[in-house]
């Protein structure tokens, strides 16, 4: 049996088709242009794949409700174009087969859970840092929704003394994690990518500052047995140690976890799965849809 997969970012869609055995045989990528371009391309792509059923993790604000006649919309998004589109349905009546939608980080959470970093744990939190900032969050071994669903990435923060622009770039909040810490501000505060920036680089310093305030605010807030860093950003691999070492002087001794205190290198880490978390956890909403 097949399932096909969508994992919708805010620059491009990866499309993919899986199995049974959570194994994904097949994929493309397609750029995230219009709605009107982009869509009907992505349904083109799945029509002689076969599938049995299509999950889909995207970019958001989603509404996840499922009772919600406007269930599997992408709503107030910033990414021009696509506000107030209904992905899933355009996706689901085209195909003819069953979907399920949800965040494309709560659907990296699901897989680094059920197959990656967090397997056999009970909870975790999945925080993807690039493009934008997001989280999706297992708590006792089921992903959290809620209202709407999480949005730390708009978690407000004490800014660092050394930030020269402290305000950040979000169109919607001043001082928060993504327009602090996402990649594009840090192309705009230095005015480079980050790839083109030097590992002693002061930015990430800075980076790191801002990514541990956000690991301690975790902690506090939901206790995670886990805490997963993923994305284009953390691909700058030397970021890890110093915001594990933020993270312990940020919590100064407070919470009494022996994997926090002593084992710090096993509780903050990269996935599990690599950058195949994001289409596995949209694998495993297909299975779901199905079922």
């Amino acid at each position: 049996m097949l399932f096909g997969t969508l994992e919708a970012g805010g620059t491009k869609m990866v499309l993919s088709v899986g199995n049974e055995a959570n194994e994904l045989l097949e994929q493309t990528t397609i750029p995230t242009e219009s709605p009107d371009v982009t869509i009907p391309a992505m349904i083109e792509w799945f029509r002689d794949k076969n599938i049995s059923s299509l999950g889909i993790g995207s970019f958001g604000p989603v509404d996840l409700d499922l009772a919600s006649p406007t269930y599997g919309w992408i709503t107030s998004t910033p990414k021009p174009g696509w506000r107030d589109t209904p992905l899933l349905p355009r996706m689901r009546d085209a195909l003819g087969v069953p979907a399920l939608i949800d965040t494309d980080v709560n659907a990296a959470a699901l897989a680094e859970w059920q197959l990656g970093a967090a397997k056999g744990l009970r909870s975790c939190l999945y925080v993807t840092v690039g493009t934008g900032i997001g989280a999706g969050l297992v708590i006792e071994g089921r992903l959290v929704h809620g209202l709407v669903h999480p949005e730390l990435g708009h978690m407000l923060l004490r800014q660092e003394p050394e930030d020269p622009t402290p305000a950040g770039f979000c169109p919607y909040h001043e001082g928060c994690l993504e327009g602090l810490a996402s990649g594009p501000a840090v192309e705009k505060r230095w005015g480079k990518k980050g790839t083109e920036l030097p590992p002693d680089h002061e930015a990430w310093k800075l980076e790191a500052a801002y990514l541990a305030q956000m690991c301690m605010n975790a902690v506090c807030a939901f206790s995670p047995e886990k805490i997963i860093l993923g994305g284009g950003v953390m691909q700058q691999k030397h970021l890890f140690p110093i915001i594990r070492q933020r993270t312990l002087s940020l919590l100064n001794g407070y919470v009494q976890a022996r994997v926090i205190l002593e084992k710090i290198d096993t509780y903050i880490v990269e996935p599990g799965l690599g950058t195949k978390s994001g289409a596995t956890g949209a694998l495993l909403l297909a299975q779901q849809a199905l079922a």
